[in-house]
């Protein structure tokens, strides 16, 4: 079965904010899903952290490489594709639209072989996973609100982050946190971004030190991007002396990149995003690199349906990989598939079953978000 040819879908129209300083509007397009078509008529879909211009210029420079290849190689194929594109970067939007072909080559293999990809990753250690609600911060009284709002459709855990957290006072980030606490009550897992990743941020060691430990007062689960996506120095002494878990790695590409922070004990937790990193071949192998290094596995999933699938089925193949990452509000979540998602009544997600990625797109929400129509598609 061989990879007759790629076409990239742009999501328009209702792009979820990002809480960054220079605010993305609803019609700017940071996701991108992928079509892998074969020649023997199976669709895989993934999904690219990156916009469709970008996606399809790296296409056009990979053809040469991908067409023709056997499409039931994933991880031998993609990572051909990253051996071959050392010249023109590593890490950027090559990179990540490499990542939405592996996803889409494990969804194919899936198909063909009628084994959902947790299975084909080796195995799965369970059937759901407890997400976390993911959404942005905001002033105490309306972040309130919006928290029960999420919690009364079943969620138990929840992650705030970015908004004005870091950016106007201490007092006010211990406002909004005391008042998502007393929003959700004790008993749910609350974890705080603050999306030191954010252009320009300002704050270091000292700031995120004395953070953490008023964060730790409320019971916060971990504490995600507290400083600049560079400074591994700083995270290393902050994880040391935080008295709470700290994560990150969520702007870090390929496994090469995510070594050192690993072997230097920068994260108490690792958060690769699967639409950035390579793919589910890539982060798999990071997954492993952060067990060999006691450092626990949560993949970042500010993505897509298509993405979100890819996590469930990592977290099927880990054992301590207990939490994916689910954006509330986004159409790109809750539409594009057929049936959408539901929690049960443990607040829990269930892992797909069915072959590949397990899911079916709703190939009218594609293209109505992805702006042109789906033809001789299946999904």
């Amino acid at each position: 079965m061989k990879i007759e040819r790629i076409e990239a879908f742009g999501l328009r129209g209702v792009t979820p904010e990002g809480g960054w300083s220079n605010e993305i509007r609803p019609e700017d397009c940071v996701h991108t899903l992928l079509a892998v078509i074969t020649d023997e008529g199976v669709t895989g879909w993934g999904s690219v952290y990156t916009n469709d211009a970008l996606v399809k210029g790296a296409l056009d420079v990979l053809a040469p490489l991908y067409q023709g290849e056997n499409a039931l190689e994933p991880e031998r194929v993609s990572e051909k594709l990253h051996q071959h594109m050392f010249w023109l970067g590593r890490g950027g939007s090559i990179t990540h639209t490499i990542s939405g072909i592996d996803i889409a080559l494990w969804d194919i293999l899936g198909k063909v072989t009628g084994q959902p990809v947790g299975r084909l990753l080796g195995g799965r250690y369970r059937e759901r996973v407890l997400p976390y609600a993911s959404l942005l911060m905001d002033q105490p009284e309306p972040l309130a609100d919006h928290l029960r709002s999420v919690q009364a459709q079943g969620f138990r855990a929840f992650k705030m982050g970015w908004g004005p957290f870091g950016r106007v006072s201490h007092a006010l980030d211990e406002a909004i946190v005391a008042a998502a606490r007393a929003a959700i009550g004790d008993d749910a897992y609350l974890m705080v971004d603050a999306g030191g990743s954010d252009a320009y941020w300002s704050n270091g060691y000292k700031w995120a030190l004395r953070t953490a430990q008023m964060l730790a007062d409320y019971d916060v689960y971990w504490f995600e991007e507290a400083l600049h996506p560079d400074a591994l120095e700083d995270y290393v002494h902050l994880r040391r002396n935080s008295p709470l878990p700290i994560a990150g790695g969520e702007v870090l590409t390929r496994r090469q990149a995510f070594q050192p922070w690993l072997q230097a004990g920068a994260f108490d937790i690792v958060q690769p995003d699967v639409t950035k990193v390579g793919g589910i071949s890539e982060e798999r192998r990071i997954g492993w690199m952060a067990q060999e290094n006691g450092v626990r596995f949560i993949p970042h999933g500010w993505n897509t349906a298509v993405g979100l699938a890819a996590d469930l089925h990592l977290s099927s193949a880990f054992p301590n990989t207990d939490f994916v990452e689910y954006i509330v509000g986004s159409p790109f979540i809750d539409e594009l598939t057929v049936g959408g998602w539901q929690l049960d009544a443990d607040g829990m997600l269930a892992i797909p079953t069915a072959p590949g990625l397990g899911i079916t797109l709703d190939l009218d929400a594609v293209a109505k978000y992805g702006g042109r129509a789906v033809v001789g598609l299946s999904g």
